[in-house]
């Protein structure tokens, strides 16, 4: 036999009636032979009408629903006869429903990490919206006021109010690109470069920043030569410059940001090494994150906005390649993704 429960349910009910009747019959008849032989009698059919039933009947419709649905999960169409008679489903029904359990515990939880992480996406763009634009109403309301008749102050305040323009465009422009690399709607337009000539073309537009806080962009010894890649050749310069700007920004300065390149067989990793302040490691995990800032106060002061290692990791990730950060308090900040090699 090949599932036992059935039986086991046949039998103690068959008991139960046997042995009522055992007792309706010693009652009767007051003899106790003919009790024991119709308790005999009764359980004996009674086991055989109940497995009977339960088996044919109830047992194996149970199995055939649950089979049934347990297929059409899985994207099956029919089920073969062995199939449907061969598993015990109440067993596999409870260790299913306990699965699920699981699961949707699993599903409230990431949905409450979700709800956190939109709610700190929408009071982040607010505050990054509401800055810029309640500077640029009071440069204007300013000059409205009276301000505009004065050259040297009204031309102070545009100067600002521009600036400000300026970081609403960019933070606009910068939440077009997440959004379309999110979607998948950006089509990445691949082709065979020197990546070494792309960050050589790199540094020479970030000079002027770079010199204004002394610092030096360089390439590692032993990695001034060509090294080909197969990726878009625009998004990789935007993921340069925001690492670079990024180690200007927040490097010490007269200090020195150095890029690497190695070859790993299949891919080429290029690593941007700075000799900076470097980032406490618990806020290395959401370094990535939308608007995520390790120094809040300072990264407000220095400008940017909040988005530009979110869409290096965007831009990677759609190359599928990966990209990663390693840093050490007071010694610097490592960033190293991958690209195709070519």
């Amino acid at each position: 036999m090949k599932n036992p429960r059935p039986a086991i349910l046949a039998f103690y009910s068959s008991f139960v009636i046997a042995i009522i009747a055992a007792v309706v019959c010693r009652f009767i008849s007051q003899q106790t032979i003919d009790a024991v032989i119709v308790g005999v009698t009764v359980f004996i059919a009674g086991f055989a009408i109940f497995f009977y039933a339960l088996q044919i009947f109830i047992y194996r419709k149970i199995k055939l629903v649950y089979k049934s649905i347990h297929h059409l999960k899985a994207g099956k169409e029919e089920l073969s006869v062995n199939e449907k008679l061969n598993h015990d489903p109440i067993g596999e029904m409870n260790k299913e429903v306990l699965e699920w359990e699981n699961e949707k515990i699993s599903e409230i939880e990431q949905l409450k990490k979700l709800e956190i992480y939109r709610k700190e996406f929408v009071a982040n763009v607010t505050h990054e919206l509401k800055t810029p634009l309640f500077s640029i109403q009071g440069y204007i309301h300013t000059l409205l006021d009276g301000a505009l008749e004065d050259e040297a102050v009204n031309k102070m305040f545009l100067e600002k109010a521009s600036r400000n323009v300026d970081r609403l465009t960019n933070l606009i422009a910068d939440l077009e690109v997440i959004t379309q690399l999110e979607s998948g709607s950006y089509t990445l337009e691949q082709e065979v470069f020197d990546i070494h000539m792309l960050a050589q073309d790199v540094f020479d537009s970030l000079e002027i920043k770079s010199s204004t806080r002394k610092i030096s962009l360089s390439f590692k010894k032993g990695c001034d030569q060509p090294f080909y890649v197969f990726a878009d050749k625009e998004k990789i310069r935007q993921v340069l410059i925001n690492l670079l700007d990024n180690s200007i920004k927040y490097g010490k300065e007269g200090g020195n940001t150095m890029v690497s390149f190695y070859d790993m067989d299949e891919n080429i990793l290029v690593e941007v090494t700075d000799d900076g302040n470097g980032i406490d490691e618990h806020h290395l995990i959401r370094l990535f994150e939308r608007f995520y800032r390790a120094d809040k106060s300072r990264s407000r002061d220095i400008g940017g906005t909040g988005l530009g290692l979110s869409i290096v990791k965007h831009i990677i990730e759609a190359h599928n390649q990966s990209i990663n950060v390693r840093s050490t308090v007071g010694v610097g900040t490592t960033f190293g993704f991958t690209l195709l090699r070519k």
